[in-house]
């Protein structure tokens, strides 16, 4: 299976030791947690369906297997992506597009 490839996400060495409160604020923000969400497909069921769904249902999507997944930080489109099996026998995404400005991406 293909390896992620890492962007630079981390600062120069110049810009790391920058003492800067500027900078400061930036490294810091490096930490902060974030929730990345991977949307595969959608259903919208009624509540009375909802209700009936026990072990062994299926719920069918609105996507095939081969369709483009979408990655979510915080409920914003991030990027989108395609399911890949890792070599650990798990399921990953591998990054096709990195959605610039989220506003005006068009959902999956």
């Amino acid at each position: 299976m293909a390896n992620p490839q890492q962007a630079d996400a981390e600062p120069d060495s110049a810009e790391r030791r920058d003492p800067s409160p500027e900078n400061q604020f930036r490294r810091a923000i490096y930490g902060v947690p974030v929730t990345l969400t991977v949307s595969i497909g959608q259903k919208k069921m009624s509540v009375s369906e909802v209700l009936q769904l026990a072990p062994d249902s299926i719920v069918a999507l609105n996507s095939k297997i081969e369709d483009p997944v979408t990655l979510m930080v915080d409920d914003k489109l991030i990027a989108k992506g395609e399911l890949i099996e890792t070599e650990e026998g798990g399921i990953g995404v591998k990054i096709t597009e990195i959605v610039e400005d989220a506003d005006d991406a068009a959902g999956p």
